[in-house]
């Protein structure tokens, strides 16, 4: 069976539509929660972060799919309201991909900036919105690209294959062995090594990991005695993992201006990645293999 872009969509609405309960008759809606589901997804593997594009192109490429599409807004809120939703289904596509339930856990954050700009900054404070973004985000530092950013973080444990096993979205300024100890507890279950960087060094932090049943194995800093042990090779798991979600399925440009519309917009990230890594798995291919659901 060959990987495209109508199986990827075939076995998401299949997944969703078995998942969430039937909406009530709206004549105003053409579209089932579910559609909306499968259609996000369609959106974020396609990489195309405008509504209003995507809307247009998907009246010519996925018409046959879809033969009643909703217009721009209506797309634009759905996807808000079925935030809950979108996070069910990639409960239910994880627990099927291997990697979540072997017994290596990589974790690691990452920066999902908001602004570039005193004056952006300045501009979200005094948003009228109910909950601007602004209300979460701060400033914070990022080691990998050695500059400040304004915005959250993304705090993730994966699977080896690249499933998203756990998620937190925190202020960028809230500290990673914090956030970490809150995120834990979800997906593990003894007996995990879990894989870190530098960031999560101390005591206290290795002994609350094996307080869970887990062992922590991470790189020595640089003043510390000892040596740690050689994990480069695993560790670079991690940066094309959230380099998929940022670059191919375009999280660095989500557009966000509200707390739930980003919740919502990297839960779509998150259930393209776990639905591409489950079928990948189901049809023997590189897991994270997503160009040929893109052409």
């Amino acid at each position: 069976m060959l990987a495209d872009l109508d199986l990827l969509l075939t076995m998401v609405f299949y997944t969703a539509d078995n998942l969430l309960p039937a909406g009530k008759a709206n004549a105003r809606r053409s579209l089932s929660d579910s559609e909306v589901v499968t259609l996000l997804v369609a959106q974020a593997i396609m990489g195309i972060t405008s509504d209003r594009r995507f809307v247009r192109v998907a009246r010519q490429r996925l018409v046959h799919l879809f033969p009643g599409l909703i217009g721009q807004s209506g797309l634009h809120k759905r996807r808000v309201r079925l935030a809950d939703a979108l996070e069910h289904v990639v409960r239910a596509l994880v627990q099927e991909c291997p990697g979540y339930w072997d017994e290596l856990v990589l974790l690691d954050s990452t920066p999902v900036e908001c602004a570039r700009s005193r004056e952006t900054v300045k501009r979200a404070g005094a948003s009228t919105l109910d909950d601007p973004i602004a209300n979460a985000a701060s400033y914070g530092y990022c080691r990998s690209h050695s500059r400040c950013f304004f915005g959250m973080r993304r705090h993730t444990a994966f699977g080896p294959d690249g499933t998203p096993r756990a998620i937190r979205l925190a202020g960028a300024d809230r500290p990673e062995r914090e956030i970490a100890l809150d995120l834990l507890p979800s997906t593990l279950r003894g007996g995990e090594t879990v894989i870190a960087d530098k960031g999560y060094a101390g005591r206290e932090f290795a002994a609350a990991v094996g307080d869970l049943g887990a062992t922590l194995v991470r790189p020595a800093r640089a003043d510390e005695s000892h040596h740690g042990p050689r994990i480069s090779s695993i560790r670079q798991r991690v940066e094309p993992i959230y380099w998929t979600t940022k670059d191919l399925l375009s999280l660095e440009r989500h557009g966000a201006r509200t707390l739930r519309n980003l919740r919502a917009r990297i839960l779509q990230r998150l259930l393209t990645l776990a639905a591409c890594v489950y079928l990948n798995h189901w049809l023997g291919r590189p897991t994270r293999a997503l160009v040929d659901y893109i052409a």
